[in-house]
């Protein structure tokens, strides 16, 4: 009896033994280290990859600003010059009314911008308009009953660079206390040879 009992415990501790080694066993096989060692190299190059994209971006933005003191004298005046000879030729077909070619002055973009339906409301609801009764239904009825009357005789005396090819487009005048206005009349854009009003 005694060596029964001695020979029971010692073949379940065999038993569980063996069970434990194969266990643990499959549980290493199952996630080997060499995953984990990949996934933290890998971090620190895709970090490295990123900073390297990004920092060209960033001196591509800063080079981008325009400044206006690179504008030489020469290219100031020779500028100056297309812009009153583009609006002298506006002018003159403001004054025919022809509303074609007009509309080809304009970029395409600040021609949807003014034929909006908000933006001819907006300008009907204008004195001036409602002292005439004049309600505003189409881009060609702007034409004729704003641009006409008050654009046909507009003048440069000055331009201002927003960069290379765009300017602004001024009109300046002395008022009763001899103090000199400027008036901003356009936003021009050049496209080649071709200036666009843009604004």
């Amino acid at each position: 009896m005694e060596n029964k009992k001695i020979y029971m415990p010692l073949s379940l501790a065999l038993i569980f033994s063996v069970f434990c080694t194969v266990y643990f066993a499959a549980g290493c096989a199952s996630n080997p280290q060499p995953k984990a060692v990949v996934v933290e190299d890998t971090v620190p190059v895709a970090m490295e990859e990123i900073t390297v994209i990004e920092e060209p971006k960033a001196e591509e933005k800063i080079e981008a600003v325009f400044n206006p003191g690179t504008i030489t004298k020469e290219q100031y005046n020779s500028t100056k010059e297309d812009v009153q000879h583009f609006i002298e030729e506006l002018n003159q077909v403001i004054r025919n009314r022809n509303y074609s070619a007009w509309k080809a002055a304009l970029s395409e973009e600040y021609f949807e911008e003014i034929s909006s339906e908000e933006n001819l409301q907006i300008i009907s609801g204008q004195p001036a308009m409602k002292t005439r009764r004049i309600v505003l239904k189409t881009p060609e009825e702007y034409f004729l009953h704003v641009v006409v009357p008050s654009r046909a005789n507009s003048r440069i005396d000055d331009i201002e660079f927003i960069d290379e090819n765009r300017v602004k487009a001024f009109t300046v005048n002395t008022n009763r206390a001899g103090e000199e206005v400027r008036l901003r009349l356009y936003d021009l854009e050049r496209f080649g040879d071709l200036w666009k009003i843009i604004n």
